[in-house]
């Protein structure tokens, strides 16, 4: 934590818990009784109740998007330098909602959580969550802080699926999606890489098929394997060799398997971090969510056909060198929407930093988000 808060910070936050005892049935036909998720808002939401904005995190983001839970926080939620007054999404004009998805491990409703028909943990009992669950949780949320329809709805890779399908199944309930860094479906390259992360989690002799919280152990070896084989793919080959080139963590070759160079150290260095931090179970339950979105599947493989309903304008934004959720997956988005004869507006961003550069703080993507959601805030202004 800085030693004053900055001014354009939201500052100290608290998270909510909202709890839904309406069953929730679920893509994979099993039904959640009862639930809760997990928020933090940001902002006021004004008298006409029209400057919301839903911000859908990504495959291990979670509520705390903004600001610090408390003086001694290290570092701000994961997307401080975007959320706050005066940022791109100016809690001075907006009333911003952050929220844990469902099966996630920050609080909401998850593997962690407990079963209230067998009073244990789910752990691997937990069902199957798809992007379409989320979102018909996400509009209960909705409807329980009062919001008919969002001014917008945000998200980056995972969670501009997230946006995306909003607008196709819940047409009239957001004015505007922010699709960024993302795709309207995963490749099979991508899909690979989540599985060999999933096998690299079920392997570890510590998973205990799913069970390892009641035999009070953790995958951590697999949970940092499968998070060494993300990060790999979140940042560009310009960026890692930049970043970290061939260097040397001594100044010889040891001639062994050891870390020898700073690449290996950084690696295992956030594999043994995140292992600490997340679940392992929610990481498979999110990586699955992940591979079974394609809204064009129920539309004979059309995007242009499964956009026909969808009312919002958009705003899609890419990154040159992010392979994992390429610019050409969002040319397929931007080329569906126009077909299908929707209002869009799309950026792509010259940038070394790959995937992880919609987190960034690169002046051209800032200024492109930061002018579209002042538009986003003019109309708020006009539907008094």
């Amino acid at each position: 934590m800085p030693d004053a808060i900055p001014v354009d910070s939201v500052g100290l936050v608290t998270p909510q818990t909202i709890h839904f005892s309406q069953p929730l049935q679920l893509s994979c036909g099993q039904i959640l009784e009862e639930y809760d998720l997990v928020i933090e808002t940001y902002g006021q939401l004004n008298e006409q109740r029209n400057n919301g904005v839903l911000i859908c995190h990504a495959l291990s983001g979670h509520h705390h998007a903004a600001g610090y839970h408390c003086m001694d926080d290290k570092k701000p939620g994961w997307w401080d330098n975007f959320i706050g007054p005066g940022k791109p999404l100016d809690t001075n004009k907006f009333f911003i909602v952050s929220l844990n998805n469902l099966g996630g491990c920050h609080g909401s409703t998850g593997p962690v959580s407990s079963n209230p028909k067998t009073g244990k943990l789910y752990g691997p009992d937990f069902p199957i969550i798809t992007v379409e669950d989320w979102v018909e949780s996400q509009v209960r949320l909705s409807d329980h802080l009062g919001i008919d329809q969002w001014a917008a709805i945000v998200g980056g890779s995972l969670g501009g699926m997230q946006a995306l399908h909003w607008s196709i199944t819940h047409p009239d309930r957001l004015r505007h999606a922010l699709v960024i860094a993302s795709a309207p479906k995963l490749s099979a390259q991508n899909i690979a890489f989540n599985e060999v992360a999933r096998q690299a989690i079920m392997s570890d002799e510590n998973f205990r098929n799913g069970r390892y919280l009641e035999e009070n152990t953790l995958p951590r070896n697999g949970l940092g394997l499968a998070r060494m084989v993300g990060h790999i793919t979140y940042l560009s080959d310009d960026a890692m060799g930049e970043k970290f080139g061939r260097e040397l963590k001594n100044k010889e070759f040891s001639f062994d398997y050891g870390v020898q160079f700073q690449i290996e150290s950084y690696l295992r260095y956030q594999g043994a971090n995140f292992s600490g931090l997340f679940d392992a179970n929610t990481y498979l339950l999110m990586t699955r969510a992940l591979d079974y979105f394609d809204p064009a599947s129920r539309f004979d493989d059309d995007l242009a056909k499964a956009m026909a309903k969808a009312k919002a304008k958009f705003l899609l934004v890419s990154f040159t060198t992010d392979w994992r959720f390429s610019p050409a997956r969002s040319h397929e988005m931007v080329n569906a929407l126009l077909h299908a004869g929707k209002d869009v507006s799309y950026l792509e961003v010259d940038a070394p930093q790959g995937h992880d550069a919609f987190l960034m703080n690169i002046p051209r993507y800032v200024n492109c988000v930061s002018g579209y959601m002042q538009r986003v805030a003019n109309e708020c202004g006009e539907k008094q």
